[in-house]
């Protein structure tokens, strides 16, 4: 992909802005997305792309939220990804913030979408990059609210692929995937449980039974007062 000349402006800018937030506030980094977003609407998905390299190239969380949110939310370019993109987008990941807006923004609804099969996921989860493990994990949370049944069965062939899995970054990811997946579907989830009673690691079986009986992960008493503004983190796609 060859390198336009506005791209290193653009991402001296935004580095330049993201780096002037004390601290990093989520909702004040994705304000400057948005305003970056409004000027790049006519920008072609080849700029977008190169843009987004170039920032995730950096290795910084922040950044690559950026970057996934900018090309997530470009109509064209999200609709013109492919495969070696996602491979592209991804390269790198190597924490919990990447991992889950990569999946969240990119893989996930391309999978959702039926654009990325589910062999990419099958061989996510054969990695051994812990990342990647839990990438495929991740990117089954937007279908699991879903409501078919091979919605639920796409999901669960995945998880039970990692179901013995005890890297905690993974187990924290099954019982998210899981988790998720009693909203529109507990039974299955409650198959799930039985049928991969024996290999799931403890926290796994706790948090997904807690989810189908009481609705939350950790049931706990209600506390007062308002949350305060939480610095940046992986975040739900928001336009």
């Amino acid at each position: 992909m060859s390198r336009h000349p506005e791209v290193d402006a653009l991402h001296s800018e935004i580095r330049s802005r993201l780096q002037a937030l004390e601290p990093p506030y989520t909702a004040s980094a994705r304000a400057i997305r948005r305003e970056i977003s409004r000027r790049l609407a006519p920008a072609s998905p080849e700029f977008i792309l190169t843009l987004a390299l170039a920032l995730i190239a950096e290795e910084s969380d922040l950044l690559r939220f950026f970057a996934y949110e900018l090309v997530s939310l470009h109509k064209r370019t999200a609709a013109q990804l492919t495969q070696q993109d996602i491979l592209n987008l991804g390269a790198g990941i190597n924490s919990w913030a990447a991992v889950d807006t990569f999946a969240l923004y990119l893989s996930g609804p391309m999978w959702a979408q039926g654009r990325l099969p589910d062999e990419t996921l099958i061989f996510w989860t054969r990695s051994e990059d812990r990342w990647w493990r839990r990438a495929a994990l991740v990117t089954t949370v937007l279908l699991s609210r879903r409501a078919t049944s091979s919605d639920a069965r796409r999901v669960t062939a995945v998880c039970a692929l990692l179901a013995s899995d005890r890297d905690d970054m993974v187990v924290k990811a099954l019982s998210w995937a899981l988790r998720e997946l009693t909203k529109k579907h507990p039974e299955q989830a409650r198959i799930f449980l039985a049928t991969h009673a024996s290999t799931l690691a403890p926290r796994v079986t706790r948090e997904v039974k807690n989810k189908l009986r009481t609705g939350l992960k950790t049931p706990r008493k209600s506390q007062s007062g308002k949350p305060s503004q939480q610095p940046f983190r992986a975040a739900l796609p928001v336009p």
